[in-house]
């Protein structure tokens, strides 16, 4: 799509490639081992297209902003690619995916040695807790990896979306579940408040992970498990905002979006590309 050109108008993204940068973001195309047929992997480039729709007034400022290209493979030895993660440098890293598998490797890349103290807010209808490898294992995975349950929070998770039983697991590790529900009373940004003291109660590096099939189907037809009744698509522009101005967020991730089954208007990839713009607008305003 050929886009005006106005020199008072400048575009969102088309960021350089540095060293080091205040604000950087980094594809993370996961897909393969997803638990429903996906093309996720075909989504960095789609949201890095729809960034250039959006302008960065008022949220850039003088920021240094990079963005670091894709992850090779992803989907292949998960140590690989937390290496490559930890090699990119950035006050705040925004990984794109990619199905939620992605949220091992970058919260293990931007931890390191630090898992110990480190915490996690999961905006996400699932709670990611199933055995084996896949986009449905992830917070599983990081806990069995160091991570102290009790410092991790899952908000927005959604009536009939979940067993019994995975329910169970995540109250025996000591997950604070806020599910969707409680969210209808309560303003987000309060609740992410809450999650991200409680992620961030050791000291450490907290990751939070914006599954975006937490959305009202309407709102992501691009995400493949989101269901009717799930938050705004405001909500979560308001909770990535709220996350990133927080000054122990270290990295986030956007993930579950399948860019080749979005609607024909394009809403759920344009809904990342502004997710990527409130990371920075939060990032901004610490």
């Amino acid at each position: 799509m050929a886009l005006p050109v106005d020199p008072l108008w400048p575009r969102a993204g088309d960021w350089p490639l540095l060293e080091s940068a205040d604000f950087g973001i980094v594809g993370v195309p996961t897909f393969r081992t997803s638990l429903s047929p996906t093309r996720a992997g075909t989504t960095p480039a789609a949201v890095r297209e729809a960034l250039r729709l959006y302008s960065e007034h008022p949220a850039g400022g003088a920021l240094a902003r990079a963005d670091f290209g894709d992850i090779a493979d992803p989907d292949g030895f998960p140590g690989a690619a937390a290496a490559a993660v930890s090699g990119l440098r950035a006050r705040l890293l925004v990984a794109i995916g990619g199905d939620n598998s992605l949220t091992v490797p970058v919260a293990l890349g931007c931890w390191g040695t630090r898992i110990r103290t480190a915490g996690l807010v999961t905006l996400d209808a699932h709670h990611d807790l199933r055995d084996g490898h896949s986009n449905g294992s992830p917070v599983r995975e990081l806990i069995e990896a160091g991570l102290a349950g009790t410092r991790v929070v899952q908000v927005g998770i959604a009536e009939f979306a979940n067993s019994a039983e995975y329910a169970k697991r995540a109250a025996d590790l000591g997950i604070t579940v806020v599910a969707r529900g409680a969210l209808r009373s309560r303003p987000i940004a309060d609740v992410m408040d809450e999650a991200l003291a409680i992620a961030a109660s050791a000291g450490g590096p907290v990751h939070v992970d914006l599954d975006v099939d937490v959305c009202d189907r309407s709102v992501a037809p691009a995400c493949p498990a989101a269901v009717p009744g799930g938050i705004s698509a405001d909500e979560l522009r308001v909770a990535a905002r709220t996350a990133a101005r927080h000054g122990s967020v270290e990295s986030i991730d956007i993930a579950e979006i399948d860019a080749t089954a979005d609607a024909p208007d394009g809403r759920t990839v344009r809904l990342a590309a502004l997710l990527i713009l409130e990371c920075l607008a939060g990032l901004a305003e610490r």
